[in-house]
């Protein structure tokens, strides 16, 4: 219990620290979207990128997020049209079109970042999650400096529903590994 409240404490001072600085890409982690429309709290996390971009705090943003079984778009392909259509140019918008989970977008990502030398990055999400990607970051060889957005439409009580669950989900983690931890995942969403 007291690991699990230490763990608790560390991801809310995490959900409130914004450690954006210069670095060489923005990775936007993908959410739900409609019919090729970002969700609210996608949008969220796609205009505080737009943010960072126009403060020259990197040049390209990497949008991440494949789809689901349906879908006519990917998560990433939502998201660039929306940076595309706020001037973000289409040739400084990366994209991760794969992955299904945190881990395996991150994990993309980071392969094609580092055929671009690129290992240095800001991370955008909401801020529930910035410990934990930033400690998944670490395990694929990248600097990642976590950026929350600040205007999320995720609060209350859903919000200390997904402290909770990303408290559990980082003291799991920190003890298994975070590709561990995906895999053991996925194994359980397939068996459900």
């Amino acid at each position: 219990m007291l690991y699990l409240g230490a763990t608790f404490v560390q991801v809310w001072r995490a959900a409130r620290n914004d450690q954006a600085r210069p670095a060489e890409a923005i990775v936007v982690f993908g959410t739900a979207q409609y019919n090729g429309v970002p969700s609210p709290v996608l949008a969220a996390r796609l205009d505080h990128a737009i943010e960072l971009y126009r403060r020259d705090l990197a040049p390209v943003i990497v949008v991440t997020g494949g789809n689901q079984p349906g879908d006519q778009f990917t998560e990433a392909t939502a998201s660039a049209n929306y940076l595309i259509e706020r001037g973000v140019p289409d040739h400084d918008v990366l994209r991760e079109v794969s992955g299904t989970s945190s881990w395996q977008s991150l994990a993309a990502a980071a392969n094609f970042l580092d055929d671009r030398g690129i290992t240095d990055v800001l991370l955008v999400s909401d801020p529930f999650h910035s410990l934990r990607i930033r400690a998944m970051a670490s395990e694929l060889g990248l600097e990642g400096h976590s950026s929350p957005t600040s205007t999320s439409p995720i609060h209350g009580m859903t919000e200390a529903r997904y402290m909770a669950r990303e408290t559990i989900a980082v003291a799991v983690g920190r003890v298994i590994g975070f590709r561990r931890q995906a895999s053991i995942e996925n194994v359980v969403k397939s068996r459900a």
